[in-house]
């Protein structure tokens, strides 16, 4: 007999919460005080589910608030959301209507509680983030002096670019310093980098982006990265595969590691050769060993006793 919940939505803004349980529908102030009156509320609706969409981090201080507590939340893809509504004709979009959809989708499909990440795995993903967000940042500048003639504009560009360097070499550091420091990161770490073609900053991404790391299928982890190949086929139509979803920036990450990989790591380069030989255009190669290399690292988290390849 399956468990009973309250499947409750959240529609989550920078300043507001907005709140749905059955009939009730609440609002609260997206604040520490706020997530405390939500979390007290939340209790004397008995055992409850909460469900919200990812919003680019305005949520992140409300899911940890909620696993303190020992309460399920589920952080969900807002496109799915949104096509779930479109698919019950709900065309409107308010913070309430946003928050009743949220609960309906949580009862209509359960989705699976969000991990609760350790106060490690918060700071790991946030200045693997960071060090993401500084390395585009100076390869707009990089790009722009290319273009400058001006030399009093060249040379304030310069300066720029080596600031940021500085504050990359920090932020590298501080995670190679946070990852040696901690247990549970720093052994995922050193099975990681045994793998030829995977570094640490390839490593540092994927404890960071991909957490699930080591606890999901090969299925699992090739949907979540977007690696996994899906059909295009309608009627008389038979498309080619394609990729795409899931975590863009696992999917990226990925991308150099495996062309190392198919040039030195022998099983990884056996593989890519035969599917040339067998007439796969590099690229669909590439991919396929990106996918390849991303269920060999999970297994390897997985298993222990797994030797790398």
């Amino acid at each position: 007999m399956k468990e009973s919940f309250v499947y409750v939505g959240v529609d989550v803004a920078k300043a507001d919460l907005q709140v749905a349980a059955g009939e009730q529908n609440r609002r609260y102030v997206n604040t520490a005080a706020g997530h405390r009156e939500v979390v007290g509320w939340l209790r004397r609706l008995g055992r409850v589910s909460v469900v919200l969409e990812a919003t680019g981090g305005y949520e992140r201080a409300l899911v940890a608030a909620l696993h303190a507590e020992g309460i399920a939340v589920s952080v969900v893809n807002p496109r799915q959301v949104r096509d779930f509504a479109r698919a019950q004709g709900r065309l409107a979009k308010t913070d309430k209507i946003d928050a009743r959809v949220l609960a309906d989708y949580g009862v209509a499909l359960r989705p699976r509680p969000t991990v609760a990440q350790s106060p490690a795995q918060v700071r790991l993903t946030e200045l693997v983030r960071g060090r993401a967000q500084l390395i585009a940042a100076r390869g707009a500048h990089r790009n722009q002096l290319e273009q400058v003639r001006d030399a009093l504009l060249r040379r304030c560009l310069r300066e720029v670019v080596r600031a940021f360097d500085v504050r990359l070499a920090r932020l590298e550091k501080a995670i190679a310093e946070l990852l040696a420091g901690e247990a549970v990161l720093g052994a995922k770490l050193r099975k990681l980098t045994q793998v030829q073609g995977v570094g640490v900053t390839t490593a540092a991404l994927l404890l960071a982006e991909l957490p699930e790391l080591g606890s999901l299928s090969k299925t699992e982890v090739a949907a979540l990265a977007g690696l996994a190949p899906r059909n295009r086929d309608s009627g008389q139509f038979r498309g080619q595969r394609r990729i795409g979803g899931g975590r863009g920036a696992v999917r990226t990450g990925l991308w150099l590691p495996t062309v190392v990989a198919v040039h030195h790591n022998p099983i990884l380069k056996a593989f890519y050769l035969q599917l040339l030989a067998r007439g796969k255009p590099a690229k669909v190669a590439l991919t396929a060993a990106a996918r390849k290399l991303l269920i060999h690292l999970n297994s390897l988290l997985k298993n222990p006793q797994l030797s790398p390849c």
